[in-house]
């Protein structure tokens, strides 16, 4: 039967159908064995189906290569796997390292000296080349990573570097020493040699007696021994005294828990207590009584009372003046204050057009003159009683909150944590609930850069000595910049239970803290560091101070570990002391933690409560230049510092009345509110201008309250930071 089938079934194509199969048996063939067949058919065509997809994506050879790749990635050996993500680009990276001129900042051009090698073999487009210079020198690879080495090395052909494996490496390795400054661009701003930015030594030693009282770093009779082996005893004095403190307290201190058996500490959540009943009650009251206002007439009002207007004013005194300044500068400042555009402005509002409104913001008004405008306000509202309520000045907050643009423009990015394109408006906002100063930054950047430079940029009179942040603030450099410029930053730490604690020395142990500082001997400072880049750190502070050298460019420099650079090493041994003694605080000082969450809360309200005014365009940027974005989140605080000035004057003459009425106002209750009130502010609709006209009253900055008790007290307690 075997036989007279084969024989039945000689040269039938392999995709018959099963019914040729059966007519050729003439029937004779079993339901089972036509069963069989069927499911072999169909698991042949199954095969073909991935073999056919295979194919598709180059075939069997290629996806095992693939696969090869992937297996030895298992072992965190990306490097293999780079040039097939930037070999598209290698035409590219090749023509800007030929255009640029690129220079060592420190005597190591390791880096540079393997470019210089790639370029030479440019134009090779085979596996491999020399791993020998021009003068018959091996390429030094000892900068690379061992797993760099592993790639671009082949034991099969010594004397050679695998090309594709070597020019990715070098670009990679240009890169890093472009980020931290180890490699400098000739001619360019962003990527030049900062330490040419800094001031001489000789510079420095006329100025640092003084600086060093003015930062509070000596006081006036230590100006003339502070030196190298005095700053690292101070620094050596604090860590110690912290540590000491800490460990003393821990007994009583009922929120830190260290585990005896495991040695891993945790911190017991804070539960408040809530909002007084009179505190509630007042607040009501408070917002039922608050006037009725329009954004317009707001800010017609306070440039009477402030003159902020009067900053304002063409470039050139060749240009023609502005029949009515005061009404144009108002209604400039609520059109882009509000995001709203000139043009669209301009069919709400009567008797102005797109472009004079135009006009007038391109010509007339400036970051340095806005930023001088929201100095005035923050100045006038440091002055009202009502603000002691909220604080003293002495504290800011830093927080970004991300904005909308258009994505054609050079500082528009795609925000990783948002997922559309935009950028960082950075504000630096008072205890007093008023923003000292904004930035506007591309979503990329590393956001803790901005926290010094927005307070050395403030021009007001309140100058705070304590920062907050959030725990972007945790870098050794930014705790170290700004303890030699006199600040205090304490950001909110979440991720605390990573961070390494620094012990003053190898011998030191602690009683019950010990297991915060790890293993023993282990994680120690090294103070003959600090002691021997005493000078250069002190450069770079008075620099930084005098505006030598920006701090944005300077943390953005040190921003991680540059293994050449000196500057960065200095600044990170500083700023692990630092850190260490402000860890310390936060684990020892639960009054500290609530008044460091109160902050942060409170820019963040300051965050939800500008984008409410700038409710123009959907809240998108609709300005592509970087300039006019700047300007853009400037106007915006502007307005929303206007708002918060008036919003207080409101609230001081309601208290007014109500302890008029026979109302005990106690200044615990009166710290509870916010002068972030919205409900009585009208948005929308045709804007007037007839309130630019009427003149106000001059208004009472006093206030019958006593908030001494306030400053004698946890701030939290009171309400501190708490926003509506």
């Amino acid at each position: 039967m075997t036989a007279e089938a084969r024989a039945a079934l000689d040269g039938l194509d392999e995709a018959a159908p099963l019914d040729e199969v059966a007519r050729r048996l003439d029937g004779e063939v079993s339901p089972a064995l036509l069963a069989l067949a069927k499911a072999l058919v169909v698991q042949a065509g199954g095969l073909g189906a991935v073999t056919q997809a295979v194919e598709g994506f180059g075939g069997f050879a290629q996806q095992y290569e693939q696969i090869e790749k992937v297996s030895a990635h298992h072992g965190n050996f990306w490097e293999v796997l780079l040039y097939g993500q930037i070999g598209r680009d290698r035409a590219t990276m090749f023509d800007l390292a030929d255009t640029l001129e690129l220079t060592a900042t420190s005597e190591d051009g390791r880096v540079l000296d393997a470019l210089a090698h790639a370029q030479r073999h440019q134009a090779a487009r085979g596996e491999y080349i020399t791993a020998f210079d021009e003068n018959g020198r091996e390429v030094d690879l000892s900068f690379a990573t061992q797993n760099w080495r592993r790639a671009v090395l082949d034991k099969a052909r010594p004397g050679q570097f695998v090309r594709k494996h070597f020019e990715a490496m070098v670009f990679t390795a240009l890169a890093e020493e472009l980020r931290t400054g180890d490699v400098a661009v000739v001619g360019s701003e962003e990527f030049a040699d900062w330490s040419k930015q800094l001031l001489t030594w000789e510079a420095v030693q006329e100025k640092l007696g003084a600086y060093l009282v003015e930062v509070g770093l000596a006081e006036e009779g230590e100006r003339a021994e502070f030196d190298a082996q005095f700053f690292r005893r101070q620094l050596e004095d604090k860590l110690r005294s912290a540590a000491a403190a800490a460990d003393a307290g821990y007994p009583d201190n009922e929120g830190l828990v260290i585990d005896p058996e495991t040695g891993i500490p945790s911190l017991k959540p804070h539960r408040s207590e809530g909002q007084r009943a009179s505190a509630r009650r007042l607040e009501e009251e408070i917002k039922a009584r608050m006037p009725e206002r329009s954004l317009m007439g707001i800010l017609a009002r306070t440039a009477y009372w402030v003159e902020w207007w009067q900053r304002f004013g063409p470039a050139s005194g060749n240009e023609p003046k502005l029949t009515d300044p005061f009404g144009r500068y108002v209604i400039t400042v609520f059109v882009k204050g509000t995001n709203m555009g000139p043009y669209e402005a301009a069919r709400h509002i009567p008797g102005v057009s797109g472009h004079e409104l135009s006009y007038t913001a391109n010509r007339h008004f400036s970051t340095v003159l806005l930023n001088e405008a929201i100095a005035d306000l923050v100045n006038a509202h440091a002055q009202l009683d009502i603000s002691q309520a909220w604080g003293d000045g002495t504290a800011v907050a830093a927080d970004g909150t991300h904005m909308d643009t258009y994505l054609d423009n050079l500082l528009a990015e795609t925000s990783v944590r948002y997922g559309k394109p935009g950028g960082i408006a950075y504000h630096h906002v008072s205890d007093t609930y008023i923003a000292l100063f904004t930035h506007f930054i591309p979503c990329g950047v590393w956001e803790a850069v901005y926290i010094i430079e927005g307070l050395l940029k403030n021009t007001s009179e309140v100058k705070p000595t304590t920062v907050h942040a959030d725990t972007q603030g945790q870098s050794y450099p930014v705790f170290a910049l700004a303890h030699l410029l006199g600040f205090d930053l304490m950001p909110r730490i979440r991720n605390w239970k990573d961070s390494v604690f620094y012990r003053p020395s190898k011998q030191t142990e602690y009683e019950h803290i010990d297991a915060l500082f790890g293993e023993p001997g282990k994680n120690v400072i090294d103070w003959d560091l600090i002691e021997s880049q005493f000078r250069h750190l002190m450069r770079v502070a008075v620099s930084v101070r005098e505006g030598a050298i920006s701090s944005a460019t300077l943390l953005k420099r040190l921003r991680s570990g540059s293994k050449k650079n000196a500057t960065y090493t200095a600044f990170r041994e500083v700023g692990r002391v630092i850190r260490t003694v402000q860890l310390l605080r936060y684990l020892s000082d639960a009054p500290l933690r609530r008044r460091v969450t109160a902050a942060t809360n409170k820019v963040e309200s300051f965050n939800r409560f500008s984008q409410w005014i700038g409710f123009g365009n959907r809240g998108v940027i609709a300005e592509n230049d970087p300039v006019e974005q700047e300007k853009a989140m400037k106007f915006n605080a502007l307005l929303t510092n206007t708002v918060i000035f008036h919003n207080a004057l409101d609230i001081a003459e309601i208290v007014r009345q109500l302890l008029e009425e026979g109302w005990t106002i106690e200044p615990e209750d009166l710290a509870c509110i916010s002068p972030y009130l919205t409900e009585h502010i009208n948005r929308f609709g045709e804007y007037s201008t007839h309130e630019l006209v009427i003149q106000p009253e001059a208004y009472d900055p006093k206030l019958d309250v006593d908030f001494t008790p306030l400053r004698e007290q946890d701030p939290t307690a009171a309400g501190f930071g708490q926003a509506a």
